[in-house]
């Protein structure tokens, strides 16, 4: 199956080649082979582990690779879910007899179609705060700077805007600046990577008035502690489609009240009962698409936050509109515990 060349490197490639191979995929891995035959399986995450040891591009695949992959031969497939399931794992190779390779099972049928569009649109991430709510770990790393899985949050994000080609970020820093600032400046990453420096704390909008005429395009911007797993192209397309200035992606969630609920009237007289309701809401993920007119409206050198600055754009006739996705889809470090969870569903995708 030719499709399944585009997964393969040879055991011989440098982890520079196969990190290229693996940016071609877009799926993050890539199984190492000699020949036909399955010799392991290596992962993005793999590789940047590896380099943080100490390692260089120019070494061979074999240094970083798992050499033993979980697999399932070609009349086993049927336990190939089973297994994904228990291993938290999202894909297996498929072998012969004689251990070569003959298909890919994933843990989504449709995920072969899953080459992202090439949008390239500038990224702004908001990287300034201080992080209190995650508090002691802040007290001693910046916040941009936690990892997740054994990589920054922020090189997260970077990682999957990266892969539908927008190559260009602006970090906007105040809080540890020079501590991240000398990180990226020692790390090899794959955007080009531009710093802008709050002079003061400027809440969560202000400092976007810094990108006035870098930036004259529509870009994305991102809070650095939160992912989200969808189609950026999709979101992109909806915004230019409905003409907005800015574009809100929100998370759908479902909270059930663990009691039973009672409305009255103004008599206090029950009018119905509901037992353990549930309400469906829409949460603000803090990721954004924006039109550079909004920069306008910013005030100079003044803190405001990104709520205040839709209302702002609103008030002024602009279009501020949302796009929904499924709560399942972000994840946020914000606090401990979703620091956790955020661990958590990473190391299963």
């Amino acid at each position: 199956m030719n499709e399944i060349e585009t997964y393969i490197v040879d055991k011989a490639y440098s982890l520079e080649q196969t990190m290229k191979a693996i940016d071609g995929n877009s799926m993050g891995f890539a199984l190492v082979c000699e020949g036909r035959r399955l010799f392991g399986i290596v992962t993005d995450g793999d590789i940047r582990r590896y380099l943080l040891t100490g390692g260089t591009l120019k070494e061979t695949i074999c240094n970083a690779v798992n050499k033993k992959p979980y697999f399932v031969h070609e009349n086993e497939r049927h336990l190939a879910a089973a297994i994904m399931a228990r291993e938290a794992i999202t894909v297996i190779p498929v072998v012969n007899d004689n251990h070569e390779l003959v298909d890919i099972i994933f843990d989504r049928p449709n995920i072969r179609a899953s080459k992202k569009k090439n949008i390239n649109v500038p990224l702004v991430i908001m990287a300034g705060g201080k992080g209190t709510r995650l508090w002691p770990y802040t007290d001693i790393l910046p916040k941009p700077l936690i990892p997740i899985d054994g990589i920054t949050i922020t090189e997260q994000i970077m990682n999957r805007f990266s892969e539908y080609g927008c190559n260009d970020a602006y970090i906007i820093v105040n809080y540890m600046k020079d501590f991240i600032k000398a990180y990226f400046n020692e790390k090899a990453v794959g955007q080009t990577v531009h710093f802008i420096e709050e002079e003061k704390f400027l809440g969560t909008g202000g400092g976007l008035k810094y990108i006035k005429g870098l930036i004259n395009e529509t870009f994305f911007m991102t809070n650095c502690d939160v992912l989200i797993d969808c189609d950026y192209a999709k979101i992109l397309d909806f915004h230019k489609e409905h003409k907005n200035t800015i574009t809100m992606i929100c998370a759908k969630k479902n909270m059930v009240i663990p009691y039973g609920t009672v409305e009255i009237d103004d008599k206090q007289q029950i009018l119905s009962l509901k037992e353990k309701p549930a309400i469906e809401y829409n949460i603000n993920t803090g990721v954004y698409l924006i039109e550079p007119e909004l920069l306008d409206l910013i005030p100079e050198n003044e803190s405001i936050h990104f709520p205040q600055l839709i209302e702002l754009a609103m008030r002024n006739s602009q279009k501020a509109g949302t796009y929904i996705i499924d709560g399942e889809q972000w994840m946020d470090m914000g606090q401990m515990e979703e620091l956790q969870q955020m661990k958590h569903k990473i190391e299963k995708f």
